[in-house]
């Protein structure tokens, strides 16, 4: 639920009153301001201590949350008081089932693992024990959670980070804004990321920018389960990992020992066994890797979580279709924020993605010095995706002037290299003023990104997405599609276009009906352990599907009129006949069929001769694969018949099945080798007996038998000869078109009505009407489509000799118990067919491959170019002369001040004053 609202810190004067929403989603509360940048908090609510209703003006209705960290915060609920009594209520009672789960209890427990506890506690880090400051660190390191840099030093020189005087400057935001669980992010907050996190409070400030520390908090011990009880396995992503992790940072002291590559090989495995459908991908190692020098495994494993998973969607995953789609709109941001650049590009041919994909695959890891790009990840998880679009375009807006220069693409590599080498350097080296001399290019660089490009907003960069997802994710599937058909073992007698109109059938039925994930086969001694990715198999459901796209038979196409409108309605037809085509197909015997196997089934049917259709349709149905009919699968063969021909205009097709089934039966009991039966009954004329029963597994017909029986007939010959493989049809799937983004007051009204369930009511309303003005009327497309007049059927001609004709063919027709199911079994109920939505869309993950861009993309990632700057320094050296001198904090906010924005709190002079007098008010007793 949530409720309009207006926020104060519960200190007089220390910060403004902002007007927004207060979010309640057990088990946590949140809060966003009007411009859902400027003021934003997320708190669990075990985190909650007490909450009181002020005693305040008339008409004002006013909450006194008391938070874990001593803080207070006041909220004025502004909507109207039943729905603000509903708010409290619902609010009330989520306290009370966080307090009977034990969650309060937790909270205590937790904190411990966090530096801001040591930091602002006093315990570590603070001007008045500058003496003990390496003893009062070490022993805390102990309490609270760290990356290898408290052992292998954290990149860069402290002094020249200016490392002591942001401890301070957080110190003090930390104590009265909150910390960890309960931290409040107001405008100071994001100055002060934009100016740098401290190396000690970096890792824990990561995650709680990003949210991993609640999943953290919420799934204690899930990581060391993990790697329990997957201790030993192997699997493709575990032997992937292996190659990559002596190629992840080699330049850092901590990945030239075990520790630190140990370190990494438990956080990537512990996310291949939570996500085994994403399992491991190239560029993941450089992130985890990065992250853990400031972070612990389990803080790493839960970011690299949130980081795949919810901020970078599709940046890892096999096909990348999230970095693809990424560069496009960066592409378009390009063309539309620098349209010169952008001209020149395609007149040069120069590929914009050969640099820009490492940069945002990487988040700029990997191609500059490690300490000016982990400033930008500080900024990534504080304001979002969008800053690797605004640095991005910074980059290219300040080198301009020498990118018009450039004629191909290696010298594009070559000048972003150099620019980035040269991060540390004086921006404005020739300049008169020393403040100007100062500003170093990295600081000029953050200043273009967020000032000049503030325009690039989360929703513009959504926007972009939108209009460019159809087109990158054709492009996947069409590579996608090629390399699916390139894998397959063999295509038969398809050409490669007519196995990829295969591929799509496939693909659009796994989209309507998605297969239910693989399960990976137990190892065996044979792969030596290792669990292979499984091939994508669909199974009957979505079986049925994809052949009423390809067969028209497996389909029921209904002509709809009712005087109001014509439509085609299509079902998804079901018949044991189909099932039996599936599990004949399933040459595996493993219940489920993969794309090889729908090819090569495809293939022993479509392309047929007479001959050949005749014992592909025996086989189908010669359950035991003895080369014999019984006499139970002829009856199965003549209700197959009559599945197929159930639409057929006239009784010609039902005539032809009559006379299959009457000549089947008479040739076959004429054939029986019972001759001692046949003997006995000529003899005793006076005294005619009926037949004895057949067992159900006697041999009734042969091959040869059954096609001569076919062959008598001139439909079924017909059938056989054309229509069989005729009504297998390979035909082009349209594109299937994502939902437009509805915009404007008509453009949502649409959209919320033209849904697919009111469609279906729709139709079932103007049908009930038809019915009522009877012109309600229903006409069942058929099949085969060869009669289109109605045909008496023809009189039977015996297929056997006088000599033959003293068999009980006749008796056995009259005493066949199946013989009543003879009939045209009417068309069951199916699946409504349905065109699939962006969100339906899942590739099969066996026809999933790496494209020529991914695996430049992957090879510059592992060409990352070492930087001196990075060196690690101790960070005691000098610390006491830089908290002696008054200057740099000075400094620091001087470069805190130039990000400084108006933030419109949405409050006018009296809600302030109202807002101001609720800090004082006391509780209602």
């Amino acid at each position: 639920m949530d409720i309009n609202a207006v926020l104060s810190l519960g200190v007089e004067g220390e910060e403004d009153s902002y007007a927004g929403k207060l979010y309640l989603m057990a088990p946590y509360l949140a809060f966003s301001s009007l411009d859902k940048k400027s003021v934003r908090f997320t708190i669990p609510l075990s985190t909650i201590r007490r909450v009181e209703r002020l005693n305040a003006r008339a008409g004002i209705y006013a909450l006194s949350l008391a938070l874990w960290h001593g803080g207070k915060i006041i909220v004025q609920l502004t909507s109207l008081r039943p729905t603000a009594d509903l708010f409290c209520a619902l609010l009330r009672d989520a306290l009370k089932i966080e307090l009977q789960r034990g969650r309060m209890k937790s909270v205590k427990g937790f904190v411990k693992t966090c530096y801001s506890e040591v930091l602002v506690s006093g315990s570590a880090f603070t001007p008045s024990d500058e003496k003990d400051e390496h003893s009062a660190s070490e022993a805390s390191e102990s309490s609270y959670h760290g990356g290898l840099g408290l052992r292998f030093k954290f990149p860069g020189d402290p002094k020249k980070l200016r490392e002591a005087s942001k401890i301070k400057l957080w110190m003090t935001y930390l104590k009265t804004h909150g910390r960890n669980l309960t931290l409040l992010r107001y405008p100071q907050c994001t100055r002060l990321v934009q100016v740098g996190l401290p190396n000690r409070l970096r890792g824990e400030m990561w995650e709680t920018l990003s949210g991993s520390i609640f999943l953290r908090y919420s799934n204690p011990g899930l990581y060391e389960q993990l790697l329990e009880q997957n201790t030993g396995r192997t699997t493709t992503s575990t032997e992937d990992i292996e190659k990559d992790l002596h190629r992840s940072l080699p330049e850092y002291a901590g990945y030239q020992s075990e520790e630190g590559i140990s370190a990494l090989r438990r956080v990537l495995q512990a996310y291949s066994f939570k996500n085994p459908e994403l399992g491991y991908c190239q560029a993941m190692n450089i992130l985890a890797a990065a992250i853990l020098i400031y972070m612990s495994e389990e803080q790493a494993f839960w970011l690299l979580e949130v980081l795949c998973d919810r901020l970078l969607p599709g940046y890892y995953a096999p096909s990348m279709h999230g970095t693809l789609l990424d560069q496009r709109v960066f592409e378009s941001l390009v063309q539309r924020c620098l349209p010169i650049i952008h001209d020149h590009f395609q007149a040069v041919d120069v590929q914009l993605s050969v640099a820009s994909l490492p940069w945002f695959l990487s988040l700029y890891i990997n191609s500059m010095p490690m300490i000016f790009a982990f400033r930008i990840v500080d900024c990534f998880f504080c304001m979002g995706p969008k800053v690797l679009f605004q640095v991005g375009l910074a980059i290219l807006k300040i080198n301009g002037e020498k990118l018009l220069q450039i004629q191909d693409d290696g010298g594009f590599l070559n000048l972003m290299r150099d620019y980035f080498a040269s991060l540390g350097d004086s921006a404005h080296p020739h300049s008169t003023d020393p403040r100007a001399r100062a500003i170093t290019r990295f600081q000029e660089l953050l200043l273009v990104s967020f000032r000049e490009f503030s325009v690039i907003t989360d929703d513009l960069i959504l926007s972009e997405r939108k209009r460019f997802r159809n087109e990158i994710i054709h492009s996947i599937e069409t590579f996608s599609k090629r390399s699916a058909v390139r894998n397959l073992r063999s295509l038969g007698r398809f050409t490669k276009d007519q196995a990829g109109l295969v591929y799509d059938a496939l693909y659009q039925a796994m989209c309507v009906i998605p297969p239910p994930p693989a399960q990976l086969p137990p190892p065996t001694l044979l792969n030596d352990g290792v669990e292979e990715k499984p091939e994508t198999r669909i199974q009957l459901k979505t079986f049925q599907y994809f052949l009423s796209e390809i067969a028209t038979w497996a389909r029921d196409e209904k002509i709809v009129s009712n005087g109001f409108q014509q439509r085609v309605d299509r079902d998804v037809a079901e018949h044991e006949f189909i099932d039996r085509l599936f599990f004949f197909w399933d040459t595996s015997c493993c219940g489920a069929l993969s794309f090889q196997d729908l090819v090569s089934g495809l293939d022993g049917v479509m392309f047929n001769d007479l001959m050949e259709n005749i014992e592909w349709f025996f086989n189908l149905h010669d359950k035991n694969k003895d080369g014999f009919l019984t006499k139970d699968e002829v009856l199965t063969v003549s209700e197959s018949f009559l599945f197929i021909f159930r639409f057929e205009v006239g009784d010609a097709y039902l005539g032809a099945v009559s006379r299959f089934m009457t000549n089947a039966f008479e040739y076959g009991d004429a054939l029986l080798a019972d001759v001692d039966q046949r003997k006995e009954s000529e003899d005793d004329e006076t005294e005619p007996r009926s037949p004895l029963p057949l067992p159900s597994n006697q041999p009734y017909l042969n091959l040869a038998t059954f096609r001569m029986v076919v062959l008598a007939d001139e439909i079924l010959e017909s059938f056989f000869e054309t229509d069989l493989s005729a009504s297998f049809r390979l035909d082009p799937i349209s594109e299937l078109e994502l939902p437009p983004s509805s915009s404007g007051l008509l453009g949502e009204f649409w959209s919320t009505i033209a849904t697919d369930s009111n469609k279906k009511m729709f139709n079932l309303f103007t049908d009930e009407i038809g019915k009522t003005i009877g012109k309600h009327q229903v006409i069942h497309r058929p099949s085969i489509g060869r009669y289109k007049t109605l045909e008496e059927p023809k009189a039977r001609e015996s297929l056997l000799t006088p000599g033959m004709r003293h068999s009980a063919s006749k008796s056995s027709l009259r005493s066949s118990p199946s013989s009543s199911s003879l009939r045209p079994s009417s068309p069951s109920q199916g699946l409504t067919v349905k065109v699939p939505s962006s969100k339906d869309f899942q590739e099969p993950a066996s026809a999933v491959g790496y494209s020529p861009m991914v695996q430049a993309a992957n090879a510059a990632l592992l060409a990352r170019p070492a930087f001196t700057i990075d060196d690690s320094k101790d960070d005691d050296d000098d610390a006491e002369d830089e908290l002696e001198a008054g200057d740099n904090d000075d400094q620091v906010m001087d470069e805190v001040d130039a990000f400084l924005e108006a933030h419109d709190s949405g409050l006018t002079d009296a809600d302030k004053e109202v807002a101001k007098d609720l800090i004082n008010a006391e509780p209602v007793k």
